[in-house]
């Protein structure tokens, strides 16, 4: 073998090395960029998905919400009727009370501020 061909032997298999550990490197990055395009395209197909059990979690809150806002409603409905009917009750008892000549007790001042606003 003559030295020209032991140099270009050399060269060779330096330039062997040298593409091996630039295809190493290669096959890295690739793997790891498939491996994050993979994580972004399963994140991206699990958005419309995340965003369907978010709408269902609201529709829920948002049902439960006006369900107890009805319920409140109704009670203060019958709050006030039962207010009504007590006031007319007080008078009437208080109207006898004064037929009888028996001077009621002062109301309490929540009582008074209700039958001078009705409220």
């Amino acid at each position: 073998m003559t030295v020209w061909a032991g140099i270009v032997a050399a060269f060779g298999t330096v330039g062997m090395v040298v593409a091996g550990l630039f295809a190493a490197r290669a096959t890295t990055r690739a793997a790891a960029a498939t491996a994050q395009a993979t994580r972004a395209a399963a994140h991206a197909a699990a958005e419309p998905n995340q965003r369907a059990e978010d709408r269902a979690a609201f529709d829920a809150i948002k049902n439960e919400l006006r369900q107890e806002l009805t319920t409140t409603r109704e009670e203060v409905r019958s709050l006030r009727s039962l207010v009504r009917a007590f006031a007319w009750y007080v008078g009437e008892l208080t109207s006898q009370m004064r037929d009888h000549r028996i001077e009621p007790p002062a109301p309490p001042p929540r009582v008074d501020e209700y039958n001078r606003t009705g409220v």
